[in-house]
């Protein structure tokens, strides 16, 4: 999955690349249709080898002994092998304080601005969109007690989503090896970690104080149940969707913020390209996208 995935046109190739488990190029359009459907996810024909092996592996994994047999199967699934795939086909990498400007913006700027307009009992909440392995959500969470001199004035609400179940079982148990926490300081290890063996374990007071769940952005009925957010972090997801589909997951997020609410985007992404719904701001070093009051 990459920008160039989000054409929909025809995949010219000469057949599934597995030897032994062989996907017509039909086959593969049909699929490809399908789980477009399903996620608002579409792959490249650079992803074809990649793709084809998943497949296989689920399609044997069940006992099918064609592609055909296992897309019956999937099409009238309940839902459990479909997430299964979705754990197979995403691909999830990142580390703590990526892009940390955003950060720095967030608690510098978007945070003072949210809490003139909050009392101090109601609870400013965070949005992780998707938060893969977990490192954006702590990240959020440290940033805000480290740096955010009213964090102890407030109720900070943090949630983290992401369509993989897998990455989220992860994320709950937040053990994370020398390369995620390349961006994190001495003093911050020792105050937000524990070791455990060669990989370092958040705190459980920080594991526990994070809403992790599963949700599909492109299911509007999910979305919907999530309402009332100030700032909701979607970077780097936007680049996955064709255009329809961006435009879908915009206006749903959109949906989930409160007036005046505030969303950040990947480096590489722009709102303009997408929808007029938001009021670009410059604040620190980032452009921060804004859902106007009043809307």
């Amino acid at each position: 999955m990459d920008e160039g995935s989000s054409s929909r046109r025809a995949v010219k190739s000469t057949g599934g690349a597995v030897a032994d488990f062989p996907i017509s190029d039909e086959e593969f359009l049909k699929f490809r249709d399908f789980f477009y459907r399903k996620t608002g996810l579409q792959f490249a024909q650079t992803k074809r080898y990649f793709v084809d092996r998943r497949l296989a592996e689920r399609a044997r994994a069940k006992g099918c002994a064609s592609f055909r047999e296992y897309f019956l199967l999937l099409r009238f699934e309940t839902g459990a092998e479909i997430q299964e795939l979705i754990n197979l086909l995403t691909v999830n990498e990142t580390y703590f304080f990526r892009e940390n400007y955003q950060l720095e913006s967030l608690v510098r700027h978007v945070l003072p601005e949210i809490a003139q307009t909050k009392r101090r009992d109601e609870p400013i909440r965070i949005w992780s969109l998707p938060c893969s392995t977990g490192e954006e959500a702590y990240s959020i969470a440290i940033a805000v007690l480290d740096a955010w001199p009213q964090a102890d004035q407030y109720q900070i609400e943090i949630m983290a989503s992401d369509i993989d179940t897998r990455v989220l079982a992860a994320a709950r148990e937040g053990v994370y090896g020398a390369r995620s926490l390349q961006n994190v300081g001495p003093e911050q290890r020792k105050r937000y970690f524990r070791r455990v063996g060669n990989d370092y374990q958040i705190i459980p007071e920080l594991r526990e104080s994070i809403d992790f769940f599963n949700l599909n952005i492109s299911e509007k009925n999910e979305m919907a149940r999530h309402r009332h957010v100030d700032v909701i972090f979607c970077r780097n997801l936007l680049i996955y969707f064709d255009d329809v589909s961006r435009r879908e997951a915009v206006e749903s997020i959109f949906e989930s913020l409160v007036p005046g609410g505030f969303t950040y985007l990947g480096h590489s992404e722009s709102m303009s390209r997408i929808s007029s719904l938001f009021t670009p701001r410059h604040l620190g070093d980032c452009v921060v996208y804004q859902r106007p009051l009043g809307t």
